[in-house]
């Protein structure tokens, strides 16, 4: 398979401090990667630059065959690239279902004369963007939430809000930052159950930032280790557990 992504050379500086530094990696198309690192190695800050959130200071950003380097959010978006976030950014006081149907973009309603002139076809929209929005979250099993306030929901069901939120854009690759973070263990196995029907019966691309290597082993074709903004090294699972300096580098003495 082609790769649907791939970082040439990145680099964001804070002031003095090179958070990425230069870092390359590829994502092929298809596939579940991990990316990880100890804390500070540049993750986050990575997956802000490729969204579009910070705008690097160097390097390319090539994704489904087009440039998005410095490209605005919203753009990327709309591109087919989408991501979530460690700390869940739901509207609290909104349905769980209300939540997803915010996302599709250029609705009608947004637009005052359409309901003036045009509301059956705002009422159509509404209505297949609703229908859209259940289907997600019937993936997610929290379809019997539609109707909960989002803030009601527990971390781990917050979680599966960000993923169904993020299939609402219908993406060709998510980012999907500490899916399984403040996570209770049964909900991390069923977070990771989804997403593994989600790439093989929508064939959605995965791109995660993780701490929990059962789920990375679980998950991950392939495994991206940062470190001080750069990139150590790649390879599968059991290759980067296996890598010496990956365990000198992050993972301690239980894998020594």
């Amino acid at each position: 398979m082609a790769d649907i992504l791939t970082v040439s050379r990145l680099e964001r500086r804070f002031g003095g401090n090179r958070a990425v530094d230069g870092a390359s990696f590829s994502v092929v198309e298809g596939s579940i990667t991990g990316l990880i690192g100890p804390n500070g190695a540049g993750k986050t800050t990575a997956f802000n630059c490729i969204s579009g959130f910070l705008r690097p200071d160097g390097g390319s950003i090539v994704f489904d065959g087009g440039e998005i380097a410095g490209m605005a959010p919203h753009r990327v978006f709309h591109r087919g690239l989408t991501r979530t976030f460690q700390i869940p950014q739901e509207l609290g006081a909104m349905s769980v279902l209300e939540n997803l149907m915010l996302v599709p973009a250029r609705q009608l309603g947004e637009r005052s004369w359409e309901n003036w002139f045009r509301p059956g076809r705002v009422r159509e929209q509404e209505r297949h963007n609703q229908t859209r929005a259940q289907s997600m979250l019937e993936v997610v099993d929290l379809a019997a939430l539609a109707y909960d306030p989002a803030n009601s929901l527990s971390g781990g069901q917050r979680k599966l809000l960000e993923l169904a939120r993020a299939l609402m854009g219908q993406p060709k690759l998510i980012l999907l930052d500490e899916p399984s973070a403040g996570v209770n263990p049964t909900l991390a196995v069923r977070l990771a159950e989804h997403i593994e029907l989600i790439r093989a019966d929508m064939g959605v691309t995965f791109l995660l930032i993780g701490h929990d290597m059962g789920i990375i082993e679980r998950l991950c074709d392939s495994v991206i280790v940062m470190t001080s903004g750069s990139v150590l090294t790649t390879g599968t699972p059991a290759e980067v557990l296996g890598d010496s300096r990956v365990q000198e580098a992050y993972l301690g003495s239980q894998y020594r």
